[in-house]
């Protein structure tokens, strides 16, 4: 299934100030928005995932799940810079004729919410029933919910953070050094950066997983191993996949994004941020996440009014929250029967 292309016709601005013109933003929609327009899920989806999020969120959302069109009218919109519909450094810059490339202006999370605005007001989206997102989708999640607190019924935050965090930024900064010290990341063509891409992917993995994981993973059956280790190649095999299916710029440029997330910027702090959002709200956060780690959720639960709390225990690590989707459906099952008007709820753990 192809995303839909949503065109907007007037010049963009983001929160630098910098202009593009001509934005494009590629979108999914299933099932149908009913008479009461009240049964709108929106997905924000996270780093290099697209706007299909029936193949990459299968067993959460779709026929069969939680999140069904037949009962819910489903959005979800790829972002700004990412290469699956929405304009991206890869995308030509009308005024130029040519590819943006390092061209392209440096944005925030808060420009990729400004862009989803203007996609729902396209769809004549008043009310959000559900928003739902993990990771960099929870951050995103996160800043609409704050920007337009009386638009979100219910928010769903998971494996994510208020501001993102030093470490968080110093796994971004070395994903690339990687990527820059490709030397063709500066030849300004769509194959720019592969083999740095690769190396930051691999990476990106150690903080997506766990020692537990690979132990058990990628265990090698003889101790007579000497060369060609299973998690040798499954970093390969990691790596030449993400090349395979995007590019290094808009890499580069989404890691820039989640460095600069703050919900506190420009609103006197951080808690007085989070005390904005009005949304009954489910913060989950993965025991054995070390990108993320569990006391960023809990910050969230203990900020945000209306909020309920579950730990997931998951020996994945930070890609708990996408594999994990019978735990994660008993926790929503849960959470949408509890009123949490005024109150501060813990959900119970789930393994």
């Amino acid at each position: 299934m192809n995303a839909e292309i949503f065109k907007y016709t007037d010049t963009f601005e983001f929160e630098s100030g910098r202009a593009i013109e001509g934005l494009e933003i590629g979108f999914h929609t299933y099932g149908r928005l009913n008479k009461e327009k009240n049964n709108v899920v929106w997905v924000c989806h996270a780093l290099t995932a697209n706007s299909d999020v029936f193949d990459w969120w299968k067993g959460l959302i779709g026929e069969g799940y939680f999140f069904n069109p037949e009962e819910h009218f489903i959005v979800c919109a790829n972002i700004l810079g990412s290469p699956y519909g929405t304009t991206s450094p890869l995308s030509v810059n009308p005024v130029t004729g040519q590819p943006y490339y390092l061209s392209y202006p440096q944005f925030t999370t808060r420009d990729m919410i400004k862009a989803h605005q203007l996609l729902a007001d396209h769809l004549q989206i008043n009310n959000i029933s559900v928003l739902i997102g993990g990771s960099l989708g929870g951050q995103q999640a996160m800043e609409w919910a704050i920007i337009e607190p009386e638009r979100i019924k219910n928010l769903i935050l998971i494996a994510t953070n208020a501001k993102h965090s030093p470490w968080g930024i110093a796994f971004n900064e070395s994903q690339r050094l990687a990527i820059t010290a490709d030397r063709t990341f500066y030849s300004n063509t769509p194959e720019g950066g592969q083999k740095g891409l690769k190396a930051a992917r691999s990476i990106a993995l150690l903080s997506y997983r766990t020692y537990k994981t690979y132990g058990i993973t990628q265990q090698e059956e003889s101790d007579d191993v000497k060369d060609g280790f299973r998690s040798s190649s499954y970093q390969n095999y990691q790596g030449e996949k993400l090349v395979n299916r995007y590019n290094a710029y808009s890499y580069w440029y989404l890691t820039k994004v989640m460095d600069s997330h703050n919900v506190g910027r420009g609103r006197n702090g951080v808690d007085k941020a989070l005390s904005l959002i009005k949304a009954k709200t489910l913060v989950i956060g993965i025991s054995s996440d070390v990108l993320f780690p569990i006391e960023e959720q809990q910050y969230l639960f203990r900020h945000i009014p209306k909020a309920a709390f579950a730990e997931l225990d998951s020996f994945y690590g930070h890609d708990g929250f996408l594999i994990e989707t019978e735990a994660l459906t008993n926790i929503f099952t849960s959470f949408f029967k509890t009123d949490v008007k005024g109150k501060i709820i813990e959900l119970q753990r789930t393994a």
